[in-house]
């Protein structure tokens, strides 16, 4: 008799458990009788892609379809290498961030090792680790961001790769040079030190580090960045890793070839080609939400966090599961927190301030019906 099908999976896989992402906006739609769903869980842009970025999608031929892309997104890491100032081959892009993050974890962990971050950070770091049967420490975060001396504290031989993300998904908080520095040191090339800056062009503050400068430096670094959050490709799913070209030749051997689409390719090499407009505008409608949500969450006498990013985090009076259904029932999607190690707590992407006054009515109503217990 053949083994059970559980009996042919290892311990890692069956103890993990699978990433449920939400339905379709229109199951969403009709499941919550809505005729509108105003996205505010994902953090994507409201403004869209740049013009240029927008120009080569709306110019893609369907023909085009038949071929295969760049196996190695050749074009768009030239373009890439240009815009920073070093080699092409210091660049690996990927299937989204996602992916990458498989790759570095691939090239550099086997059996027994560990990965460091955050308990309260993307959770995609921990996820691969994991259900590759690598250990994933996590670090409490120290007042809203990550613990530096913790996450040294907590490193041993078998220690491979520390993720730092930064600014935080969720929290937006973020290391400034000094404290990079300092970590980079003490860490002192025993391990590789991933630095995540999905979202770094949402920072306009002179104290924050550069990755692409901290890695000529220390060439145990490697940056993650992406075209999702700032360029308003996320459907299109381009993300990159940089760093020393030995580094990234050891990474690339793990990494799957033509994974990054036709049309993602050339749409990502045009979005840094007129991009200081639209990060101009995307940083003046973040600011705007901001000024917005803030002072009503301290009316409401509500904690919040927000730092850098297109995001606000906000504790909720009841569940956080209750609060996104009864929003739903309003064309209201958020994000809820319980899942980041925050439970009770919501995430709203911060958009245009139309949309953002409808979340406000909408969340005001939601806390009154659960005041009189409705």
């Amino acid at each position: 008799m053949p083994p059970a099908i559980a009996e042919l999976v290892p311990e890692y896989i069956r103890a993990f458990e699978a990433y449920t992402p939400s339905r379709p906006d229109p199951v969403l739609m009709r499941q919550y009788g809505v005729e509108h769903l105003h996205r505010l869980n994902n953090n994507e842009n409201a403004l869209g892609p740049p013009p240029a970025a927008r120009a080569v999608i709306e110019a893609f031929e369907a023909p085009r379809s038949a071929i295969y892309p760049s196996g190695d997104c050749y074009t768009l890491r030239t373009v890439l290498a240009e815009r920073f100032g070093k080699d092409p081959e210091r660049f690996l892009v990927g299937n989204g961030s996602c992916e990458v993050i498989a790759s570095v974890i691939k090239a550099f962990c086997e059996k027994g090792d560990n990965i460091i971050t955050a308990d309260k950070t993307f959770a995609v770091y921990e996820w691969v680790a994991e259900f590759s049967g690598f250990e994933a420490r996590l670090i409490p975060l120290n007042n809203w961001g990550f613990d530096p001396d913790a996450m040294l504290a907590a490193m041993d031989a078998r220690t491979k790769i520390l993720f730092v993300c930064n600014p935080n998904n969720p929290t937006g908080t973020w290391w400034d040079r000094d404290t990079m520095e300092r970590f980079l040191r003490a860490v002192a090339g025993r391990a590789i030190v991933v630095i995540d800056e999905a979202y770094c062009e949402y920072v306009d503050d002179e104290r924050f580090p550069d990755g692409m400068e901290l890695m000529e430096r220390h060439p145990n670094v490697v940056v993650f960045r992406t075209f999702s959050k700032m360029y308003a490709l996320a459907g299109l799913r381009v993300g990159y890793v940089c760093g020393q070209k030995e580094v990234i030749d050891y990474i690339r051997r793990t990494h799957i070839v033509y994974s990054v689409n036709i049309v993602g390719q050339p749409a990502a090499a045009a979005a840094l080609t007129d991009d200081q407009e639209h990060i101009t505008a995307t940083r003046r409608m973040v600011a705007e939400a901001k000024a917005l949500l803030l002072p009503a969450f301290d009316e409401l006498g509500l904690k919040h966090v927000s730092g850098d990013g297109n995001f606000v985090m906000v504790e909720t009076p009841a569940s956080d599961s209750l609060i996104y259904r009864q929003l739903m029932r309003r064309g209201v999607m958020v994000r809820t927190m319980t899942g980041f190690r925050f439970p009770n707590w919501i995430r709203i992407s911060l958009v245009r301030q139309p949309v953002m006054l409808d979340f406000l009515a909408a969340f005001r109503e939601v806390l009154q019906n659960l005041g009189k217990g409705a």
